[in-house]
């Protein structure tokens, strides 16, 4: 089984990445094969509302600019996806937003084709607006009729500079929960 992770931050391996490398630790010691895809330095633009990927269904995006398409075919190969961001402004960052955007609509047009993975969110925040950000990423997993499992608390860990969020003792909780219920859930779907 694999996880991909998503990670939404504009910082390479800051709070966001440690948070998720909290839960692959998890996942990992269940056997599960884990992999981050960093968003930092890639410019991604959101959907352009062209409907070529209804046309076409080739589960591709028509834009072809960017890395999106490598990302939907990393999604397609998980088992397991895992979204992850850092609060900008009340919500998930541009660059994930985009993939949201795009994704979602591909995997639509192409028969659900994310239907029954498991998915889960992961946010970062310094201090507020991080319900928000994790609703907006349970939307996109809800909407793609993916299994989303629980934790101990809401996905979130605290921290503004890089590996305060290690100082979080029940965000970090929170994470090792999340990848043991994530192992479990896939488990359980793989049956």
């Amino acid at each position: 089984m694999k996880v991909l992770a998503i990670n939404g931050s504009a910082r390479k391996d800051g709070n966001t990445a440690i948070l998720v490398r909290a839960v692959f630790e998890e996942l990992e010691n269940e056997g599960i094969e884990t992999r981050m895809e960093q968003l930092h330095g890639l410019k991604l633009s959101g959907c352009v509302a062209c409907y070529e990927c209804f046309k076409r269904k080739d589960k591709r995006c028509a834009v072809t600019k960017d890395a999106l398409n490598g990302l939907i075919e990393a999604m397609l190969e998980a088992d397991g996806v895992i979204l992850a961001s850092p609060t900008y402004f009340a919500d998930v960052t541009a660059g994930l937003r985009a993939v949201i955007e795009r994704a979602g609509m591909v995997a639509r047009a192409n028969g659900d084709m994310f239907a029954r993975k498991t998915g889960a969110a992961v946010v970062s925040q310094r201090r507020g607006g991080g319900m928000q950000t994790f609703n907006s990423l349970n939307a996109f997993f809800f909407i793609s009729q993916m299994v989303v499992p629980g934790s101990s608390y809401w996905n979130f860990g605290f921290g503004r500079d890089i590996g305060q969020v290690e100082g979080d003792q029940e965000g970090m909780k929170t994470m090792r929960d999340l990848g043991r219920n994530m192992a479990w859930l896939m488990k359980k779907l793989a049956c």
